[in-house]
């Protein structure tokens, strides 16, 4: 006997999330047990309004251009939801005779994603849940990584580098770029692979694990200004001091896990022209560091595709109440393996650097994640010149 398949996805897209859906169709396709793929358009709200896209018949050109799409092919969302609405879409799920569920997304869809599973094992419901990883904050508990980190990784070390060579042109200024990273670092972290040799990497890096001191921060561009006359800073968004207070001018302008935060950049930047008084700058890349296609890395693509795969393999096989996760091997080589999660462990639960991470003066990265995150953002960078 067949049934369908509905997966869903939630939260900020990522250069890759569509490849976990081609993974996700491409395997429900060969399975005996599965009739119909359906999508939940826009997510969780979708479901709701029983908006369901049927993907069970889409030719393989539109598959492959998954691939090549950032963002996702069938909306997403952050809705905010009840226990009533879990009844509900336990409702419309028998309505469609859906029995298996995916969820794709990062810690609060995985905490979506087990609140369902919990009731349909509270009631007794023949329908199984499973939790897909994504997110380019890296910041789901377990997992080695998450799918949609190395590509933004890859953006923002390629950027920094560019920005780098631009600024050993013409040192006149120093430039502050702030990269994405609410509450943990991993994004901002990645810029230390822009150039292991130093030369077209950031001076000075300050992530959200650590209490921002402004005092401090202005003593190391203080001291960089003594041998360099223009260099790059690499900050966090979600940068707080010692109790706990955004540091920028707009600060966090929202609640909640919709909180948005801005302005760390142009704050800091204004904060050397002021205290220091030396030209500076700031830019945000943004949307682009988790959109561009250009710069995926490969691994991370053949990663989301995994999962995706790995999901469909496990819920016709009967596992439910888990989550994909990655497992770095140790072998001289990188290799990964998947294995599957409890949903309780990754439910809400933000995984931040590690101290080891992070270097004894909090202005920077040490050589054991650069170890970590290399495999992960693919082929070299290109290669940089400088004859000044």
């Amino acid at each position: 006997m067949t049934s369908n398949l509905l997966v869903i996805h939630g939260g900020g897209p990522t250069a890759v999330l569509n490849a976990s859906l081609y993974g996700v169709i491409t395997k429900a396709s060969q399975s005996e047990k599965i009739h119909k793929v359906y999508g939940a358009k826009n997510g969780t709200g979708g479901l709701l309004r029983e908006e369901l896209l049927d993907l069970t018949n889409r030719t393989p050109e539109m598959l492959n251009t998954l691939l090549t799409s950032p963002g996702t092919a069938i909306g997403t969302s952050r809705d905010a939801l009840e226990e009533k609405d879990y009844r509900k879409m336990i409702a419309i799920l028998k309505k469609f005779e859906i029995k298996y569920v995916l969820f794709n997304g990062g810690n609060g869809t995985m905490d979506t994603c087990g609140k369902l599973f919990q009731l349909c094992q509270k009631e007794a419901v023949d329908i199984q849940v499973i939790g897909i990883p994504k997110t380019m904050d890296n910041d789901i508990g377990v997992t080695d990584h998450c799918p949609g980190y190395a590509s933004a990784a890859r953006y923002i070390a390629q950027s920094v580098k560019e920005v780098c060579c631009d600024v050993k042109s013409l040192a006149t200024r120093i430039v502050i770029i702030e990269a994405s990273g609410r509450n943990a670092g991993w994004v901002a972290a990645a810029s230390a692979l822009a150039d292991e040799s130093g030369v077209y990497a950031p001076e000075l890096i300050y992530l959200p694990e650590v209490p921002f001191d402004e005092n401090r921060f202005l003593a190391d561009v203080k001291q960089k200004l003594q041998v360099k006359k223009g260099f790059v800073i690499v900050v966090s968004e979600g940068l707080r001091d010692a109790t706990g207070k955004p540091i920028g001018q707009s600060g966090e302008h929202s609640t909640g896990r919709a909180a948005q935060f801005g302005g760390v950049s142009f704050y800091l930047a204004d904060l050397i022209t002021q205290k220091v008084g030396y030209r500076a700058r700031a830019e945000k890349p943004g949307l682009l560091g988790r959109a561009s296609i250009a710069l995926q890395s490969e691994v991370d693509v053949k990663e989301a595709i995994l999962v995706g795969v790995e999901a469909v393999q496990a819920i016709t096989q009967g596992q439910t109440g888990k989550m994909v996760a990655l497992q770095r091997q140790a072998l001289p080589t990188y290799q990964i393996e998947t294995v599957l999660v409890p949903l309780e462990e990754v439910m809400l639960i933000e995984k931040k650097l590690p101290a080891s991470f992070i270097n004894e003066t909090n202005n920077g990265v040490t050589p054991a994640f650069i170890q970590w995150c290399k495999p992960l953002i693919g082929s070299d960078l290109p290669a940089m010149t400088s004859w000044n």
